[in-house]
């Protein structure tokens, strides 16, 4: 069983900073990284109840990451995130692979569902 700890992912640290914020409202730990590179490692390092990730980041994209986290590790669930319109074939693998869904902004109400949802 995992931990009940939740890797966010986001190359924007305020947006990671606010997210980590909102879950230690409901008492839930968080780590952040600001890759995919990262991610990857803690993953193999240590285990997460869930990851949630941006979609669009250098590098790595959300989609990226998302491809390989469910190959590695297909037990842990992975939400993304993202403010933009998601095209055609990135939308196909990320609604096949992820788990959930949300969009910026996001509010507290979403944060809330995805916690309850998978911890």
């Amino acid at each position: 069983m995992a931990k009940r700890e939740i890797l966010i992912v986001d190359d924007n640290p305020n947006m990671a900073t606010l997210l980590s914020e909102m879950l230690d409202v409901y008492d839930i730990k968080s780590r952040v990284t600001n890759d995919g590179e990262s991610a990857l490692r803690l993953l193999d390092e240590e285990q997460f109840s869930l990851v949630i990730t941006d979609l669009k980041m250098p590098r790595m994209s959300g989609t990226e990451l998302l491809t390989a986290i469910k190959s590695k590790h297909p037990e842990v669930p992975v939400v993304v995130i993202s403010g933009y319109n998601v095209g055609t074939a990135e939308g196909q693998v990320v609604s096949g692979l992820a788990n959930g869904f949300i969009h910026k902004p996001f509010k507290m109400v979403d944060i809330q569902s995805v916690v309850q949802e998978y911890l």
